[in-house]
């Protein structure tokens, strides 16, 4: 397991760093202070994870997660002072599985990073899941509509079976929140929302007006699939 650690300052690297030698250790950790480094890094380490910051020397944290995206779909945690709504809906648009604001505690990030990587080991044992015209295999994290394969992010396909195993019931916000992040932190639903509009442009024909998944409004989200 390998976690990439984008940021530039030393005392922030210092203490994820020992957030995972004291709750994870093992965990090989690598580090790069600038943006365009850390794309090349994105590639030639192929790591398991990024944690991302976005006040970056050369370029934004943005435009590293807008490269990254297009050619991996590793999870990528940002981790920035930058609290902003528009930031954090700007992140989560642009590809980011979570979204954690300095200061942080050390234990919360983790617990977030085991959250976003608990579903990505393929385990072989479970059988496919199949809800109509979807089919997730588990044997190699992969989803499919319609026969074709759909490429998500890990919050996203975290989403969507949590869906699928409930399929044509509502699943409540706070479930959903808990079942993906591990839990329904301050601003889980609107999280929810942005990943779910992504959800529906890569699987609805109409996103304006989905029928696959269906919003009920301030309860949570069905998968609606005809019997």
């Amino acid at each position: 397991m390998k976690v990439l650690i984008v940021e530039d300052d030393e005392d922030v690297v210092d203490t994820i760093t020992l957030a995972f030698q004291v709750g994870w250790p093992g965990i090989e950790l690598v580090s790069s202070s600038g943006g365009q480094k850390a794309v090349e890094m994105a590639e030639s380490e192929a790591p398991n994870l990024i944690i991302l910051d976005i006040g970056l020397p050369d370029i934004s944290g943005f435009e590293v997660l807008r490269r990254v995206r297009t050619f991996s779909n590793v999870p990528i945690i940002i981790l920035t002072v930058m609290n902003e709504e528009n930031d954090i809906i700007k992140g989560l648009e642009w590809g980011a599985d979570d979204y954690v604001t300095k200061p942080f505690r050390k234990m919360e990030l983790l617990a977030r990073v085991k959250a976003v990587l608990r579903r990505r080991s393929p385990t072989s044992e479970e059988s496919p899941v199949v809800c109509g015209l979807l089919r997730y295999e588990p044997s190699t994290y992969r989803f499919f509509y319609s026969g074709k394969e759909i490429f998500l992010t890990v919050t996203e396909a975290n989403i969507l079976l949590s869906l699928m195993k409930k399929v044509n019931q509502v699943v409540s916000n706070s479930s959903l929140a808990i079942e993906v992040w591990g839990d329904d932190y301050e601003g889980a639903t609107d999280s929810l929302k942005v990943h779910i509009r992504h959800l529906r442009e890569k699987l609805e024909v109409d996103p304006s007006s989905p029928k696959l998944i269906i919003t009920k409004p301030r309860v949570g989200y069905s998968l609606v699939i005809p019997t």
